[in-house]
Protein backbone atom coordinates (compact mmCIF):
# COMPACT_ATOMS: atom_id res chain seq x y z
CA UNK A 1 0.00 0.00 0.00
CA UNK A 2 1.49 3.25 -0.99
CA UNK A 3 2.02 6.30 1.28
CA UNK A 4 -1.17 8.35 2.47
CA UNK A 5 -1.10 12.02 3.64
CA UNK A 6 -3.27 14.51 4.46
CA UNK A 7 -3.05 18.57 4.83
CA UNK A 8 -5.28 19.17 7.88
CA UNK A 9 -8.43 22.08 7.07
CA UNK A 10 -9.37 24.24 8.63
CA UNK A 11 -12.47 22.59 10.18
CA UNK A 12 -9.64 19.85 11.79
CA UNK A 13 -8.32 22.65 13.29
CA UNK A 14 -7.28 21.84 17.14
CA UNK A 15 -8.03 17.73 17.00
CA UNK A 16 -6.25 15.37 18.62
CA UNK A 17 -3.89 13.51 16.22
CA UNK A 18 -5.38 9.78 17.51
CA UNK A 19 -9.49 11.28 16.62
CA UNK A 20 -7.77 12.63 13.27
CA UNK A 21 -5.92 9.41 12.28
CA UNK A 22 -9.18 7.27 13.87
CA UNK A 23 -11.34 8.94 11.60
CA UNK A 24 -13.26 6.88 8.21
CA UNK A 25 -11.28 9.02 5.57
CA UNK A 26 -8.10 8.17 6.96
CA UNK A 27 -7.23 4.86 9.18
CA UNK A 28 -10.94 4.73 10.04
CA UNK A 29 -10.41 3.08 13.57
CA UNK A 30 -8.62 4.65 17.31
CA UNK A 31 -7.41 0.84 17.26
CA UNK A 32 -5.56 1.21 13.88
CA UNK A 33 -5.05 5.10 14.97
CA UNK A 34 -3.07 3.69 18.17
CA UNK A 35 -1.30 1.33 16.28
CA UNK A 36 -0.19 2.92 13.57
CA UNK A 37 1.51 5.38 16.25
CA UNK A 38 3.03 2.61 18.61
CA UNK A 39 4.58 1.25 15.15
CA UNK A 40 6.11 4.49 13.98
CA UNK A 41 4.48 4.83 10.73
CA UNK A 42 2.78 8.62 11.35
CA UNK A 43 4.76 11.70 10.49
CA UNK A 44 3.56 15.43 11.08
CA UNK A 45 5.02 17.58 9.28
CA UNK A 46 7.59 15.19 7.97
CA UNK A 47 8.80 14.90 12.08
CA UNK A 48 8.15 11.00 13.20
CA UNK A 49 5.51 10.84 16.39
CA UNK A 50 4.74 8.08 18.42
CA UNK A 51 1.64 7.09 21.27
CA UNK A 52 3.37 9.56 23.16
CA UNK A 53 1.70 12.39 20.80
CA UNK A 54 -1.61 10.31 20.64
CA UNK A 55 -3.27 13.61 22.45
CA UNK A 56 -1.12 16.18 19.99
CA UNK A 57 -3.39 19.24 18.85
CA UNK A 58 -3.30 19.77 15.03
CA UNK A 59 -3.42 23.03 13.59
CA UNK A 60 -4.24 23.98 9.97
CA UNK A 61 -2.19 23.05 7.48
CA UNK A 62 -0.27 20.36 9.12
CA UNK A 63 0.94 17.80 7.31
CA UNK A 64 0.10 14.61 8.57
CA UNK A 65 1.54 11.35 6.83
CA UNK A 66 1.23 7.68 7.68
CA UNK A 67 3.80 5.24 6.32
CA UNK A 68 1.73 1.79 6.42
CA UNK A 69 4.49 -0.40 4.91
CA UNK A 70 7.57 1.41 6.81
CA UNK A 71 10.45 -1.19 7.22
CA UNK A 72 10.39 -2.98 10.68
CA UNK A 73 7.02 -1.57 11.58
CA UNK A 74 5.28 -4.98 11.72
CA UNK A 75 5.76 -5.41 15.52
CA UNK A 76 5.07 -2.77 18.09
CA UNK A 77 7.84 -0.96 19.59
CA UNK A 78 8.76 -0.68 23.15
CA UNK A 79 7.07 1.10 25.40
CA UNK A 80 8.88 4.85 25.57
CA UNK A 81 8.31 6.83 28.83
CA UNK A 82 9.48 5.77 32.16
CA UNK A 83 11.69 2.46 32.79
CA UNK A 84 12.54 2.60 36.20
CA UNK A 85 14.95 5.86 36.84
CA UNK A 86 15.37 6.01 33.23
CA UNK A 87 12.96 8.68 30.91
CA UNK A 88 13.07 6.87 27.41
CA UNK A 89 12.88 9.35 24.31
CA UNK A 90 13.00 6.72 22.03
CA UNK A 91 13.85 2.88 21.69
CA UNK A 92 14.58 -0.14 19.14
CA UNK A 93 16.36 -2.44 18.29
CA UNK A 94 19.53 -0.79 17.25
CA UNK A 95 19.59 2.27 19.82
CA UNK A 96 18.13 3.63 23.07
CA UNK A 97 17.49 7.30 23.55
CA UNK A 98 17.34 8.84 27.00
CA UNK A 99 16.07 12.55 28.66
CA UNK A 100 19.34 12.24 31.19
CA UNK A 101 18.41 13.74 34.26
CA UNK A 102 20.60 16.73 35.84
CA UNK A 103 23.53 15.13 38.75
CA UNK A 104 23.99 12.06 36.44
CA UNK A 105 27.18 11.23 34.68
CA UNK A 106 26.38 9.89 30.64
CA UNK A 107 29.12 7.29 31.32
CA UNK A 108 30.97 6.31 34.59
CA UNK A 109 34.02 8.37 35.11
CA UNK A 110 37.14 6.96 37.37
CA UNK A 111 37.71 10.26 38.98
CA UNK A 112 33.93 10.43 39.97
CA UNK A 113 33.28 6.57 41.30
CA UNK A 114 30.39 7.38 43.70
CA UNK A 115 28.40 8.84 41.02
CA UNK A 116 25.86 7.06 39.04
CA UNK A 117 25.49 7.01 35.31
CA UNK A 118 23.00 6.62 32.64
CA UNK A 119 25.43 4.04 31.04
CA UNK A 120 25.11 1.49 34.25
CA UNK A 121 21.58 2.08 34.90
CA UNK A 122 20.49 0.88 30.70
CA UNK A 123 23.42 -2.01 31.12
CA UNK A 124 21.44 -3.67 33.89
CA UNK A 125 18.03 -2.55 32.38
CA UNK A 126 18.89 -4.72 29.29
CA UNK A 127 21.00 -7.26 30.47
CA UNK A 128 17.61 -8.23 32.47
CA UNK A 129 16.29 -8.04 29.07
CA UNK A 130 18.74 -10.59 27.38
CA UNK A 131 21.26 -8.07 26.32
CA UNK A 132 24.87 -7.48 27.60
CA UNK A 133 26.20 -4.83 26.47
CA UNK A 134 25.80 -0.87 25.97
CA UNK A 135 27.84 1.41 23.70
CA UNK A 136 28.39 5.07 24.24
CA UNK A 137 27.62 7.72 21.15
CA UNK A 138 27.95 10.87 22.97
CA UNK A 139 28.08 12.48 26.05
CA UNK A 140 26.53 15.52 28.23
CA UNK A 141 28.12 17.54 31.44
CA UNK A 142 26.96 15.95 34.46
CA UNK A 143 24.56 18.70 35.33
CA UNK A 144 23.30 19.06 31.89
CA UNK A 145 20.10 17.17 31.39
CA UNK A 146 18.67 16.49 27.90
CA UNK A 147 19.26 13.82 25.13
CA UNK A 148 21.82 11.43 25.20
CA UNK A 149 21.65 8.37 23.04
CA UNK A 150 23.37 4.92 23.17
CA UNK A 151 23.74 1.91 20.56
CA UNK A 152 22.63 -1.73 21.45
CA UNK A 153 25.58 -2.56 19.06
CA UNK A 154 28.95 -1.98 18.05
CA UNK A 155 28.26 -1.42 14.49
CA UNK A 156 25.27 0.92 15.47
CA UNK A 157 27.56 2.69 17.58
CA UNK A 158 30.07 3.08 14.84
CA UNK A 159 27.27 4.27 12.33
CA UNK A 160 26.00 6.68 14.80
CA UNK A 161 29.63 7.92 16.25
CA UNK A 162 30.50 8.37 12.92
CA UNK A 163 27.65 10.97 12.00
CA UNK A 164 28.74 12.96 14.95
CA UNK A 165 32.71 13.24 13.90
CA UNK A 166 31.04 14.65 10.37
CA UNK A 167 29.04 16.99 12.44
CA UNK A 168 25.90 15.61 10.91
CA UNK A 169 23.51 15.73 13.76
CA UNK A 170 21.26 18.51 14.38
CA UNK A 171 22.40 19.55 18.53
CA UNK A 172 19.85 22.19 20.12
CA UNK A 173 20.50 23.52 23.49
CA UNK A 174 17.72 25.99 25.99
CA UNK A 175 20.28 27.83 28.32
CA UNK A 176 19.32 30.34 30.55
CA UNK A 177 21.65 33.01 30.50
CA UNK A 178 22.23 36.50 32.43
CA UNK A 179 21.51 39.60 30.45
CA UNK A 180 20.36 39.21 26.80
CA UNK A 181 22.80 38.84 24.07
CA UNK A 182 22.61 41.33 21.23
CA UNK A 183 21.92 40.94 18.45
CA UNK A 184 18.83 38.83 19.40
CA UNK A 185 20.62 35.67 17.30
CA UNK A 186 24.30 35.59 15.35
CA UNK A 187 26.76 33.10 15.74
CA UNK A 188 29.43 32.61 18.39
CA UNK A 189 32.63 31.60 17.03
CA UNK A 190 35.77 30.97 19.32
CA UNK A 191 39.18 28.56 19.31
CA UNK A 192 39.19 26.79 22.02
CA UNK A 193 41.83 24.80 24.06
CA UNK A 194 41.35 22.27 26.54
CA UNK A 195 43.22 22.47 29.66
CA UNK A 196 43.79 18.61 31.05
CA UNK A 197 45.30 19.80 33.91
CA UNK A 198 42.15 22.34 35.31
CA UNK A 199 39.55 20.13 33.07
CA UNK A 200 38.10 23.15 31.53
CA UNK A 201 37.95 24.83 28.26
CA UNK A 202 39.67 27.90 27.74
CA UNK A 203 39.75 30.75 24.64
CA UNK A 204 43.27 31.00 22.99
CA UNK A 205 44.41 32.54 19.94
CA UNK A 206 42.82 31.36 16.39
CA UNK A 207 46.30 29.99 15.19
CA UNK A 208 47.12 28.48 18.55
CA UNK A 209 48.44 25.08 17.21
CA UNK A 210 46.16 22.83 19.74
CA UNK A 211 42.86 25.68 19.70
CA UNK A 212 40.08 24.43 18.03
CA UNK A 213 37.11 25.95 16.17
CA UNK A 214 34.43 26.40 18.28
CA UNK A 215 30.73 27.34 16.74
CA UNK A 216 27.57 27.90 17.99
CA UNK A 217 24.26 29.09 16.69
CA UNK A 218 21.94 31.43 19.12
CA UNK A 219 18.56 33.20 19.30
CA UNK A 220 16.93 34.61 21.84
CA UNK A 221 13.57 32.91 22.83
CA UNK A 222 12.33 35.18 25.33
CA UNK A 223 13.93 37.62 27.78
CA UNK A 224 13.42 38.66 31.36
CA UNK A 225 13.93 41.18 34.28
CA UNK A 226 17.69 39.74 34.49
CA UNK A 227 18.15 37.19 32.19
CA UNK A 228 16.76 35.34 28.87
CA UNK A 229 15.92 32.51 27.69
CA UNK A 230 18.11 31.20 24.25
CA UNK A 231 18.23 28.20 21.80
CA UNK A 232 21.46 27.44 21.01
CA UNK A 233 22.48 25.13 17.78
CA UNK A 234 25.73 23.35 17.87
CA UNK A 235 27.98 23.56 14.52
CA UNK A 236 30.87 22.03 16.56
CA UNK A 237 30.41 19.74 19.69
CA UNK A 238 33.32 20.56 22.06
CA UNK A 239 32.96 19.87 25.99
CA UNK A 240 31.53 22.61 27.94
CA UNK A 241 31.59 24.45 24.96
CA UNK A 242 28.26 26.71 25.09
CA UNK A 243 28.95 27.04 28.63
CA UNK A 244 32.26 28.53 27.84
CA UNK A 245 31.49 30.88 24.91
CA UNK A 246 28.31 32.30 27.10
CA UNK A 247 30.36 33.47 29.04
CA UNK A 248 33.03 35.07 27.18
CA UNK A 249 30.16 37.30 25.86
CA UNK A 250 29.63 38.53 29.29
CA UNK A 251 26.13 36.09 29.18
CA UNK A 252 27.57 33.31 32.56
CA UNK A 253 24.72 30.36 32.63
CA UNK A 254 22.31 30.87 35.75
CA UNK A 255 23.31 28.52 37.78
CA UNK A 256 27.17 28.17 35.99
CA UNK A 257 30.04 27.86 38.69
CA UNK A 258 33.12 26.68 36.32
CA UNK A 259 32.48 29.49 34.10
CA UNK A 260 32.35 32.33 35.84
CA UNK A 261 33.76 35.97 36.01
CA UNK A 262 33.40 39.14 38.81
CA UNK A 263 31.65 38.33 42.05
CA UNK A 264 28.82 36.18 42.85
CA UNK A 265 26.72 39.54 43.45
CA UNK A 266 26.52 39.39 39.77
CA UNK A 267 25.11 36.60 39.51
CA UNK A 268 21.75 36.69 42.12
CA UNK A 269 19.38 34.02 40.63
CA UNK A 270 19.36 30.85 42.60
CA UNK A 271 19.68 27.65 40.82
CA UNK A 272 21.43 24.79 41.63
CA UNK A 273 23.31 24.00 38.37
CA UNK A 274 23.94 25.01 34.91
CA UNK A 275 20.49 26.07 33.52
CA UNK A 276 21.48 23.90 30.15
CA UNK A 277 19.15 21.38 28.50
CA UNK A 278 19.91 19.08 25.64
CA UNK A 279 16.49 19.71 23.99
CA UNK A 280 16.50 18.13 20.61
CA UNK A 281 18.62 16.18 18.33
CA UNK A 282 18.36 14.81 14.86
CA UNK A 283 20.18 12.30 13.55
CA UNK A 284 20.18 9.08 10.74
CA UNK A 285 18.80 6.25 11.81
CA UNK A 286 22.07 3.67 12.09
CA UNK A 287 20.23 0.68 10.30
CA UNK A 288 17.88 2.19 7.81
CA UNK A 289 19.03 5.86 7.59
CA UNK A 290 15.45 7.16 7.89
CA UNK A 291 15.69 10.55 9.92
CA UNK A 292 14.91 10.93 13.59
CA UNK A 293 14.05 13.96 15.43
CA UNK A 294 14.17 13.19 19.15
CA UNK A 295 13.16 16.29 21.51
CA UNK A 296 13.40 16.00 25.68
CA UNK A 297 11.08 17.93 27.66
CA UNK A 298 13.32 20.08 30.05
CA UNK A 299 13.33 18.73 33.66
CA UNK A 300 10.60 19.99 36.47
CA UNK A 301 13.73 22.56 38.43
CA UNK A 302 14.30 24.07 34.39
CA UNK A 303 10.15 24.74 34.40
CA UNK A 304 10.44 26.14 37.78
CA UNK A 305 13.01 28.39 36.93
CA UNK A 306 11.21 29.74 34.27
CA UNK A 307 7.85 30.00 35.80
CA UNK A 308 10.49 32.16 38.38
CA UNK A 309 11.97 34.50 36.39
CA UNK A 310 8.09 35.40 34.11
CA UNK A 311 6.72 36.36 37.19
Amino acid sequence: MPNTEWRVDRDAHGMRLDKYLADAARLGSRGRAVAALERGKIFVNEAEVSIADAGRRLAADDLVRVWIDRPGSSKRRSRIGLAGDLDIVYEDDALVVVNKPAGLLTVPLERKPEVPSVFDQLEHRLRSHGRRRTFAVHRIDQDTSGVVVFAKDAEAQRVLKDQFRRREPARVYWAIVYGTPNPSSGVWRDALVWDENALIQKETHPKDPKGQESVSEYRVLETFAEASLLEVRLRTGRRNQIRIQARLRGHTLVGEERYTYGPESLRPIDFGRQALHAKRLTLRHPVDGRPLDLEASPPRDFVDLLTRLRR
